[in-house]
């Protein structure tokens, strides 16, 4: 079938923007956070025309939701790109110490020329940028050690910027997510759609579960991408792998022994249990 078409642009993400323009200028460096499934859609392409001469540094997270085969393939891609990311993983906390470190060090070049020029050393200013739901609210709440902003595995939840201390060396400001005002790659909008990167308000969800299941269709042939053998029959019961199943055909079948015959709830859940990780750490991109 065709990729879906994807839509966006609410009212608060135009908002957002706005407001990040102007608080671009009141920060020393950017952190640019990615979803490790996607890290390639999940890049905005007005980032680098936003950010211009500030510091960035990228910070990929979810690294838990992905192998360690793909993980290994994009450390190298990375190096090959002269990109030099931080992985973490904001829910447990893995990789934030690192995070915290390295924005320090981005900062302290800046209060170098404050001190040299009499002023006084003051605590590095950064940006925390990305897509919705990337996780970059609790990035945040990890490296402060408790709850400071709300976070939630859905999109759309910080609205206004917000300034957080973390301690003496570093204030965070937390951004809402900003989407591009138009992706012309459907690819990449799928992926986001399927990730929950963007609002429900703008996909059908049975098509976007279609679609998924025809790239789990393609994944289970690449070991990198860390679908387990035969995981949707272990989990739902129906063989994916069976040709004369195709996509619609499992939902249908799905839906009739787990949902009482809603196919919409059943594709429902089927992005809900990839979205908490309970169909194994499954890459929707590889480098």
């Amino acid at each position: 079938m065709s990729t879906p078409i994807i839509q966006w642009y609410p009212g608060h993400i135009a908002k957002a923007e706005k407001q990040l323009n102007k608080s671009l200028e009141k920060v020393d460096i950017v952190i640019e956070v990615r979803d490790a499934r996607i890290p390639l859609a999940t890049s905005h392409p007005c980032l680098h025309k936003w950010i211009k001469s500030k510091k960035h540094l990228l910070v990929i997270n979810r690294r838990d939701m992905i192998s360690s085969q793909a993980f290994c393939s994009w450390v190298k891609w990375c190096k090959k790109t002269t990109q030099n990311p931080l992985w973490c993983n904001a829910k447990s906390g893995a990789g934030t110490k690192q995070i915290k470190e390295a924005a320090i060090q981005l900062g302290n070049e800046l209060n170098s020329r404050r001190i040299a020029r009499g002023m006084r050393h003051r605590a590095v200013r950064a940006l925390v940028l990305g897509f919705p739901n990337v996780g970059k609210s609790a990035l945040i709440n990890r490296l402060v050690n408790k709850k400071v902003v709300q976070s939630s595995r859905r999109a759309g939840v910080t609205r206004n910027l917000r300034w957080v201390r973390i301690d003496q060396q570093l204030d965070l400001l937390d951004a809402p997510g900003v989407l591009p005002a138009k992706l012309e790659d459907q690819g990449s909008a799928l992926k986001l759609a399927i990730c929950d990167d963007i609002g429900q308000a703008g996909y059908d969800v049975e098509l976007v579960a279609i679609s998924f299941l025809e790239i789990l269709n393609k994944a289970r042939n690449n070991p990198e991408s860390g679908m387990l053998p035969n995981i949707l029959e272990k989990r739902y019961g129906i063989d994916l792998e069976d040709n004369q199943i195709n996509p619609y055909l499992w939902l249908k079948n799905a839906a009739d022994f787990h949902t009482s015959g809603d196919i919409h709830r059943m594709a429902q859940k089927l992005l809900d249990d990839f979205r908490k990780n309970l169909i194994g750490p499954i890459s929707l991109e590889l480098p």
